[in-house]
């Protein structure tokens, strides 16, 4: 089970060759607590979706192996979540426009005896100095709308990074080595040819 309703993550997931057999959206408060470091708090809402993921799948939990993450783009001690508006979005690309910042993938696995295991994993990203055009067409575009830190880096803001340190897919919304690392741990054969991922099973 992939605990998110990010297409972006299952697409990720089907680049190395997994397709959950079910995805839904864990339902939780992503508020980040007091003086919360944005390293701390990727952490932990992947630790809670996955959790609350498997509570709501009842008694089919048992057997079942549950994947979640959460991505947050740090400016600093700042965590920038997705912006409510365009204005918002404004203000966050205003912020990482002509500096580096960093990107916290949190990644949660819980297996089907119910052993969570968790992981972060940090991606430096830096953008280049904005210009007035760049911003406006890149707010008009929309793509900023439901994504951390207001930008994609799989889409146009490609045109903004010259520089990324660390794992591409991370910032994209799932790490995928260190998830392929996670799922093998929780008795996921992710080399199994055409295996039907969650189960780790062969398909015919």
């Amino acid at each position: 089970m992939l605990a998110s309703a990010s297409p972006r993550r299952l697409d990720l997931l089907k680049q190395i060759g997994l397709v959950p057999d079910l995805v839904q959206a864990a339902d939780i408060d992503e508020t980040p607590l007091k003086d919360e470091a944005p390293r701390a708090l990727a952490l932990r809402l992947a630790i809670a979706k996955a959790m609350a993921a498997r509570a709501a799948l009842g008694g089919l939990a048992d057997g079942a192996v549950v994947l979640a993450a959460d991505t947050v783009v740090a400016a600093g001690r700042r965590a920038l979540g997705k912006p409510r508006d365009a204005a918002e979005a404004r203000r966050f690309l205003e912020l990482l426009s002509g500096r580096r910042h960093r990107v916290h993938g949190g990644l949660c696995v819980i297996d089907a005896d119910g052993r969570a295991r968790s992981r972060l994993v940090t991606t430096q990203v830096g953008f280049k100095r904005l210009s007035e055009a760049e911003f406006r067409a890149y707010l008009a575009s929309g793509e900023w709308a439901g994504k951390a830190g207001g930008y994609a880096i799989q889409g146009r803001a490609a045109a903004f990074i010259p520089f990324v340190s660390g794992s591409y897919p991370n910032v994209v919304g799932l790490p995928l080595v260190e998830t392929a690392v996670l799922l093998a741990a929780s008795g996921i054969d992710i080399t199994a040819a055409d295996a039907s991922p969650m189960t780790g099973e062969a398909t015919p």
